[in-house]
């Protein structure tokens, strides 16, 4: 994202993109691979039961002969169990925080609803973050990009990508993690010209709903793997995701594919 080769200054180019000083200068250390088995085996232990904390996946951990702490446990992935629990995910201090626009909505044309969230890719030393925008009526994946920092450009290329393909939603519904509530990013969506929707509380089932797509890219795909390189990890989950819209059928598509519905060539019954 920062181009040192540019005219404008670094410090100038980082201000425009909000991104933090220290990802600048940050140099990523070697990661062990005691460090690299116990954030695979959490991350799976996460998937497999959404619902346990970091106390009861720490105890999961010490059967298996893995001991570790539960802050580490917290740590190493960001764990949130999967309940109704008070502000979990907050945005950075001044951020806007937008009105939940689907409660009773009927959600069922495509480019009606768009959401976006972020997940954890596993590296042989180290590790990725992905973030995927998808279609909710059509469960299609319109756009990702895979980054080694967390922050705002990187949504914001997926963001743009998706747009300039798919042009632009009634709809576009975050959680409130400071990636999506940033000026630079809400100030884009609005530039389109769609309304913004964030979840506030009660609504954690909206989180579950992506998750089940980050279950299957994991078990599909990244787990029967370990990824050398940034440059591996994106040529396989670029096919993966090819595969999953166009090849993989959807029980709640009546057994279509993303991309057979997103089209139109089938209908469906309404969906909530």
């Amino acid at each position: 994202m920062i181009d040192r080769a540019h005219g404008l200054s670094v410090k100038k180019q980082r201000e425009l993109l909000e991104v933090n000083r220290s990802s600048i200068s940050y140099r990523p250390k070697a990661v062990s691979e005691a460090d690299l088995a116990l954030g695979r085996r959490i991350d799976e232990l996460h998937l497999e039961r959404p619902f346990l904390g970091s106390r009861r996946i720490r105890e999961r951990l010490a059967r298996e002969g893995m001991r570790v702490n539960r802050k580490r446990t917290q740590r190493q992935m960001g764990l949130l169990t999967v309940y109704p629990k008070r502000r979990t995910s907050q945005p950075a201090a001044g951020h806007k925080i937008y009105p939940y626009l689907l409660r009773d909505l009927t959600i069922d044309r495509p480019n009606q609803v768009w959401a976006p969230d972020l997940c954890y890719i596993p590296l042989a030393k180290g590790n990725l973050y992905l973030v995927a925008l998808m279609d909710w009526a059509r469960r299609k994946v319109l756009s990702w990009e895979l980054s080694n920092t967390c922050d705002t450009p990187f949504c914001l290329t997926a963001l743009e990508r998706a747009l300039r393909t798919y042009g632009t939603p009634e709809i576009f519904n975050t959680d409130q993690g400071l990636e999506f509530t940033s000026e630079l990013f809400t100030g884009r969506l609005q530039e389109a010209g769609t309304h913004i929707s964030m979840d506030g509380r009660g609504r954690w089932l909206d989180k579950v709903f992506v998750e089940r797509l980050w279950r299957s890219l994991k078990y599909e795909e990244v787990y029967l793997k370990a990824y050398e390189t940034v440059a591996e990890a994106r040529r396989d989950v670029a096919l993966w995701f090819e595969f999953y819209n166009s090849q993989r059928p959807h029980q709640a598509l009546d057994r279509m594919t993303p991309d057979e519905v997103y089209a139109g060539l089938t209908s469906l019954p309404e969906a909530a």
